[in-house]
């Protein structure tokens, strides 16, 4: 019948697209890569006039945002990366002089002269006492640069120095706490040129806080004016798929402007753009940040002045996002403070709206945020009075299926109608077996005679297919539900059920269902109808078990009703 053909139709079409999208991650071939470019030592190209130089003429240094040294492999068995992901390509560990500890409420990181772990998030459930560690450069490399450049040529009445990410700084202490009671901790750095240009850098962290300040004061006790400019960057090697899910989110470079929005720089785009610069455009009020699956690095400039964004390759395998300042100059005798804040930390939405216009979007879901933000809105509503994430995501399920009810009820008595008339569409069926059109005549006026549309049922379905698949979103992008418990072993409401329970309960439900069905006058349709709970158990054995549970709750109270429409239309033709 016509309608269950669709149905067969649109769950194939579904279901094809989300494999199709699992191969192109799994399988599909890398883009080719793109030779270092000449001129430029290690590929690393000049992003635009201003940008700093991979290799400044200043003594070369860090003061880098890193973490601290990794063992080769972390407890789910990949090298410096989250549990199940593939591993790296091998890089070199950056070379380093002095590391700073700083230990806060929510970080415990360290800071390379020469250039963190998030206590609160561990690797996994299964090891709680192991910290989730976003930065890097180990195994693989995640690190957050910043410093300042001059430009201008020796010789023509300024001060040329300026200490780079590559300098050398020095430091009072080599460890840092924030202690009880304390609500800031300020990290200095000292760098003095010949000419007695003090630079200090100034890393500031606040209880409670995913934000660090990142400071740059310039004192010129020098006889001649200082002229440069201010950078900051991140720098990260190609992502490598963290996650197992069958529609993979986006991860990588990313930036922010006013006008354009929200924009996503692949590492394709920056392997194929010339000088490996795929942005090189002045922003003012945006930010730039490199994004991972349920965590972030960003830098968020001042909004009141214009910076140069740009990428970069300095290397095969490590890419680069940042923006550069104008032009800045301090008199003798005089100082300046130039700074930005640098966010690196869980995606908790309404933290990142707070930060800076946009930077929640990096919570990506995909082409149905307008559906998956008020859902998760409703969720963790739902969530603040329950306390159970698992039982927050079924009392989700019961108000979207009262929303949906009156449209379920159409179609769920459209196809009681179709089942009431199957033995006269068998009938029909028998006398023009051999007549094609006459046959399909005489079933349209039984369908007129009768008041029965059979496609009713097909219109409810296409409108909660876009809300089934904002929900996968929400509960495969929200860091709220990342190790989310509900009871027994689901411990991890965003990972797949262990043990293939609510996928197995998710089959019996949906073949229940299409016993409630009117039967396939077409044999082969039958069988191919009669395999689709078979396939998508299969299919459902890899999806979040949170996802798994709002469709197996969807589907029980879906046969109730079902059940209970049917026999009313059965019993009283109505």
């Amino acid at each position: 019948m016509e309608q269950q053909r669709t149905l067969l139709f649109i769950a194939l079409l579904v279901l094809g697209f989300m494999l199709w999208q699992a191969w192109q991650r799994d399988y599909a071939p890398p883009s080719p890569t793109v030779p270092a470019q000449a001129g430029t030592p290690s590929g690393e190209a000049m992003p635009a006039p201003g940008v700093p130089d991979a290799t400044p003429t200043t003594p070369g240094a860090d003061g880098e945002l890193a973490a601290m040294p990794l063992p080769a492999t972390t407890p789910g068995g990949t090298p410096g990366g989250a549990p199940g992901s593939a591993p790296a390509a091998p890089l070199k560990p950056i070379a380093s002089v002095q590391r700073i500890r700083v230990d806060t409420d929510v970080y415990r990181l360290e800071i390379d002269t020469r250039g963190g772990d998030l206590p609160r998030y561990p690797v996994d459930v299964d090891h709680p006492d192991i910290p989730y560690r976003l930065m890097d450069d180990t195994a693989k490399v995640y690190i957050a640069q910043s410093g300042l450049f001059s430009p201008q040529p020796a010789g023509n009445g300024f001060v040329q120095a300026a200490p780079s990410h590559r300098t050398v700084y020095s430091t009072a202490r080599t460890s840092y706490t924030l202690a009880d009671g304390q609500d800031r901790l300020e990290v200095d750095l000292h760098w003095t040129s010949p000419e007695g240009v003090r630079f200090t850098k100034t890393y500031i962290f606040t209880r409670g806080s995913y934000v660090v300040t990142v400071r740059h004061r310039i004192e010129n006790g020098a006889q001649l004016p200082w002229r440069g400019n201010v950078y900051y960057r991140l720098k990260r090697s190609a992502v490598v798929d963290e996650g197992s899910a069958m529609l993979p989110t986006y991860l990588g470079p990313i930036y922010y402007s006013p006008d354009e929005k929200y924009r996503e720089v692949d590492f394709e785009d920056i392997d194929d753009a010339p000088r490996f610069n795929a942005i090189d455009r002045d922003i003012a009020g945006g930010w730039a940040a490199i994004n991972e699956h349920y965590f972030l690095g960003a830098w968020i400039p001042d909004p009141e002045e214009t910076f140069r964004y740009f990428t970069a390759r300095p290397d095969t395998g490590l890419y680069v996002i940042g923006l550069a300042s104008g032009e800045h100059q301090v008199a003798p005798g005089e100082s300046v403070e130039l700074g930005a804040r640098l966010f690196v930390g869980p995606k908790l939405q309404d933290v990142l709206e707070d930060i800076a216009p946009g930077l929640d979007l990096t919570v990506d879901y995909s082409w149905l945020t307008i559906i998956a933000k008020p859902l998760f809105w409703l969720l963790e509503w739902l969530h603040s009075f329950i306390g159970n994430w698992g039982w927050a995501i079924i009392a989700l399920t019961i108000l979207i299926k009262l929303a949906f009810y009156k449209l379920s009820e159409t179609s769920y008595r459209s196809m009681a109608k179709m089942k009431k008339l199957h033995p006269r569409l068998l009938e029909i069926q028998r006398r023009y077996a051999g007549d094609r059109q006459r046959k399909g005549q005489a079933m349209m006026e039984l369908y007129k005679k009768e008041g029965v549309n059979p496609l009713g049922g097909c219109l409810p379905i296409l409108i909660q297919i876009p809300v089934f698949i904002a929900l996968y979103w929400v509960l495969l992008e929200s860091v709220e539900l990342r190790q989310a418990d509900w009871i027994l072993w689901y411990k991890d409401l965003s990972t797949m059920d262990p043990y293939y329970v609510l996928p197995l309960i998710m089959g019996a439900t949906m073949y229940l269902q299409q016993k409630l069905n009117p039967a396939q006058m077409d044999p082969v349709h039958q069988k191919m109808m009669m395999m689709l709970p078979v396939v998508f158990t299969i299919f459902f054995l890899w999806f979040p078990s949170g996802l798994v549970l709002y469709w197996v709750t969807n589907n029980i109270l879906s046969i109730a009703q079902q059940w209970y429409i049917t026999r009313r239309v059965i019993g009283t033709g109505k």
